[in-house]
C-alpha cells in the first residue's frame, strides 16, 4: 500500500470516527432537558393514537411470552447497528469508493441534522411510558446497551425522534442495494425492516420516529449528489508527464 494510499485511508478513518463520537457525544446536548423530554413523549404517544398507528405496547406484549425472540431482538439492537454500518462503510470503500462517497456524506448530513433535531426535540423513548404498558426488554432480559438514565453519561436516551437506528439502517441497504446486481439487491431491504420491528418492539422508538428520519432522508436525498466528479474521487491517477489532458484516455 503506498504512503498516498495509507494516508486516504487514515482521512477516511478518522472522518468515521468522527461520525460515530458525534453520534455518541449527542447526550451532551440533551442534559437538563428530562422533563420536556418526556412531556414531548406523552405527545407523540397522543398523536399515534390520534393517527391509529399500530400500539407499540401490544406489539411487544406480544413478543414477551417469547423469551427467544426477546433475547434475539436485544441482542440485535444492540451488537448490530454500528458493526454492520462499519462494516458497510469498509466494504463501499474498498470496493465501491463512488459509493462509499455517497454513503458517508448522507450519513454524516443525515446525523448532523438529527442532532440539530435531538437537541430541539427531545423525546424520551416508549421504554420509559411506564404507564402505557411497556417495558425495558433489555434490562428485563438482557442484554442492554443503556444504564439508567440519570447516570448514563455515554449515551442520548432521549433521542428517540428520529431514530438513527432506522435511518443508518436504511443508508446501508440503499447502498448494497445499488451495488448488487439482479433480484438479491431487493433482499437488503430486509436490514431496515428488520430494524424498525426490533427498535420497536424493544421500546426504544415509536413509529413516528421512522417516518420522520425517512422524511429527513428525502431532505438529505435533494442535498447530497448520488455522483461524484473527478475531483471527489477517493484514487485519481497521476497524469504521465509530457502528456497532455487531452491525450489521458477517457474513464468510461
Amino acid at each position: 500500500m503506498s504512503g498516498t494510499t495509507m494516508r486516504r485511508a487514515l482521512r477516511e478513518l478518522v472522518l468515521v470516527a468522527a461520525l460515530f463520537l458525534a453520534y455518541k457525544m449527542g447526550r451532551l446536548l440533551v442534559d437538563g432537558h428530562t422533563a420536556e423530554a418526556v412531556t414531548n413523549a406523552s405527545a407523540v404517544w397522543n398523536f399515534e393514537r390520534a393517527l391509529h398507528l399500530p400500539n407499540e405496547a401490544g406489539l411487544q406484549a406480544g413478543l414477551l411470552h417469547h423469551e427467544f425472540w426477546v433475547r434475539a431482538a436485544n441482542c440485535f439492537y444492540a451488537y448490530v447497528h454500528f458493526p454492520a454500518t462499519a462494516v458497510a462503510l469498509i466494504w463501499m470503500y474498498v470496493r465501491k469508493p463512488d459509493t462509499y462517497l455517497w454513503m458517508r456524506r448522507t450519513l454524516a448530513t443525515l446525523t448532523a441534522f438529527a442532532l440539530v433535531i435531538h437537541a430541539l426535540y427531545p423525546l424520551a423513548p416508549p421504554r420509559m411510558l411506564t404507564w402505557a404498558g411497556l417495558v425495558d426488554t433489555g434490562r428485563l432480559l438482557g442484554p442492554s446497551v443503556y444504564g439508567s438514565p440519570d447516570t448514563d453519561t455515554l449515551s442520548n436516551q432521549y433521542a428517540a425522534m428520529p431514530s438513527l437506528h432506522v435511518g443508518w439502517a436504511i443508508v446501508v441497504a440503499l447502498a448494497l442495494a445499488t451495488t448488487t446486481a439482479g433480484w438479491r439487491r431487493w433482499l437488503w431491504l430486509a436490514h431496515p425492516a428488520l430494524t424498525l420491528i426490533v427498535v420497536v418492539v424493544t421500546g426504544n422508538h415509536y413509529w413516528v420516529d421512522a417516518l420522520a428520519v425517512m422524511a429527513l432522508l428525502a431532505v438529505v436525498h435533494l442535498l447530497v449528489p448520488c455522483s461524484t466528479t473527478a475531483a471527489d474521487r477517493l484514487v485519481i491517477p497521476a497524469q504521465p508527464a509530457g502528456l497532455r489532458t487531452s491525450e489521458l484516455p477517457q474513464r468510461r
